[in-house]
């Protein structure tokens, strides 16, 4: 009895030995031995005797997401389902109906219907909201309903969706869909060639590579690199992409980690394609992670003028680590800096404000790095650009509008009220945005300001002291200040939204496509971009 006891304490020992031996820890083996221990005894327990049936399943995903939920939002939990799509992404293949979706509560909306896919050949149009698929209906289906699109090529699929408030039904015959890098190119004037890098997938390179011969052999001399809604990707490819710009052996990245192991430096490992074509590379609030890796690296070598606003702010490196199970998590496992020395990360996870949320380091607290040429570059807070276009940078009010998919819902009324058939000629009118306006109105439309936020907060705390009749006339003054500019800040953004709202119209009547052939004709930071390469002085004494 002794020795079977003796087993039963000595194998899990030795189990927990072996896991802490393979993973980089401190000094607290037995703490985190014990919570491990408390942990299994209590999910025991719980699903043992709870008065109710309890799903294990439910209750662990419910847990892991909470524990992960103290960390940053990048270190994350995938099930065999995500794994597989975390593949495709990388891989930029797929297999589906093809097209962009959104996943809401109780349906999927078709967010963009790629050109000539599955999708678009069975006519759905953006904003068709998929209410069923197959004999499923979107509602009732607890996990990720988009997976349900997915499936073999060559097999049919049933997607019951909604359109103008009118049920229909279509058979979509699902095909495989390769996710380009770079979905477009082209010349803006005869020496200026235009590319656009959506996305670091491990094609990114190769086909900012072929982008550029391109173009180059139509008589392109000087380049804008689009990265303006890049979220990033593979760290290698970033590196690979920064490579066609400056030669062999130059310093790109440095990760920096508590485990020896992942501190690591990225060095240019080919020939460059061109280390003289002048260059611009084009970034926004959207611009994050590899995107910030090639034009903070880009940037720091003084090898090209940035414009636009201010990047995300994405410092941090992750890296997959296989579970059990065929499960996975993608952890963060280091921070990344630039050749200057500067990490851009922007937001805070390990140091939150008292309700919890990170917290953006502040401008005073920038640190100063040089460029190769001795110009100050700064930390903390993404890359700031050279030359800042006030246009690209989202304010509270239209960021507010575009999480509520305000301007999407306009775009899809008005596709099926208007027809555009000119491209080129294509203008919003001032009825056109006084309708969306209206619209606006028909929504009860209402964003809280930060400002708001903390003077409901300070009233509260004025009414459990007992000071609210004091400072009520002051607080009505304010929150009446607060409205008012709330009322006028859709005016005051006009030129921000009118370009928002065209662009989304575009697409719902040429594509992507069309709306990058747009871009080459009047998109403001593509004109600014132009205007500074083809003067070579100009271009010269910024990055002096």
């Amino acid at each position: 009895m002794k020795k079977i006891l003796r087993k039963k304490i000595v194998l899990p020992l030795i189990a927990v030995v072996i896991f802490f031996s393979t993973t980089a820890f401190k000094n607290d083996f037995f703490e985190i031995a014990k919570q491990i221990e408390i942990f299994t005894t209590l999910f025991k327990e719980i699903n043992m005797n709870y008065v109710d049936d309890t799903n294990p399943g439910d209750l662990m995903d419910t847990a892991i997401k909470s524990m992960l939920n103290d960390l940053d939002p990048y270190t994350q939990f995938y099930n065999e389902q995500d794994v597989e799509a975390s593949r495709i992404n990388n891989a930029g293949d797929y297999t589906g109906i093809g097209a962009k979706i959104l996943t809401l509560k109780d349906k999927l909306v078709i967010v963009e219907p790629y050109k000539d896919y599955a999708a678009d050949k069975a006519g759905l149009k953006a904003g068709d909201e998929i209410i069923k698929v197959d004999n499923i209906t979107v509602v009732d289906f607890k996990d990720d309903a988009a997976n349900l699109l997915q499936g073999a090529a060559g097999t049919e699929v049933t997607v019951t969706y909604k359109r103008q408030n009118k049920i229909n039904t279509t058979k979509i015959i699902r095909e495989s869909l390769d996710i380009k890098a770079v979905p477009h190119y082209s010349m803006v004037d005869e020496k200026t060639g235009y590319v656009v890098l959506r996305k670091f997938n491990n094609k990114a390179s190769a086909e900012t590579v072929s982008a550029i011969r391109a173009l180059k052999n139509q008589g392109a001399t000087q380049l804008i690199l689009d990265l303006r809604g890049n979220p990033g990707g593979l760290l290698s490819e970033a590196v690979n992409v920064t490579n066609i710009f400056v030669p062999k052996n130059q310093l790109v990245v440095t990760t920096k980690s508590k485990v020896k192991k992942y501190n690591k430096t990225y060095y240019t490992q080919r020939d460059a394609i061109d280390t003289q074509m002048p260059l611009v590379v084009l970034i926004d609030g959207s611009s994050a992670s590899a995107s910030e890796i090639v034009s903070g690296a880009l940037q720091d070598m003084d090898r090209a003028v940035v414009v636009g606003a201010r990047s995300f702010g994405k410092g941090l490196v992750q890296r997959p680590k296989p579970l059990t199970y065929g499960t996975q998590m993608k952890i963060t496992i280091s921070r990344y800096y630039t050749p200057s020395g500067r990490c851009i990360q922007a937001l805070d996870y390990w140091n939150r404000d008292k309700n919890g949320k990170a917290t953006r380091t502040k401008k005073e607290n920038y640190n100063a790095f040089k460029t190769k040429n001795g110009r100050a570059v700064f930390d903390g807070g993404g890359v700031q650009p050279d030359v800042e276009i006030a246009l690209s940078k989202q304010t509270p009010i239209t960021k507010a509008i575009i999480n509520e998919n305000l301007i999407f819902n306009y775009a899809t009324a008005y596709y099926y009220k208007n027809k555009v058939n000119d491209l080129k000629a294509f203008k919003l009118s001032d009825s056109n945005f006084k309708n969306f306006k209206n619209y606006l109105k028909t929504t009860n439309f209402n964003f809280e300001t930060k400002t708001e936020q903390a003077f409901n907060t300070a009233i509260e705390v004025a009414k459990e002291e007992e000071l609210n009749n004091e400072i009520n006339t002051e607080y009505t003054k304010l929150i009446t200040a607060l409205q008012d500019y709330k009322t006028s800040a859709i005016n005051k953004n006009k030129a921000q939204l009118e370009i928002l709202i065209t662009n989304e119209i575009i697409k719902r009547y040429f594509y992507s496509e069309g709306l990058y052939t747009y871009f080459t004709a009047n998109n403001t930071e593509i004109k600014n971009a132009v205007s500074i390469l083809n003067n070579p002085s100009q271009y010269a004494s910024i990055l002096k």
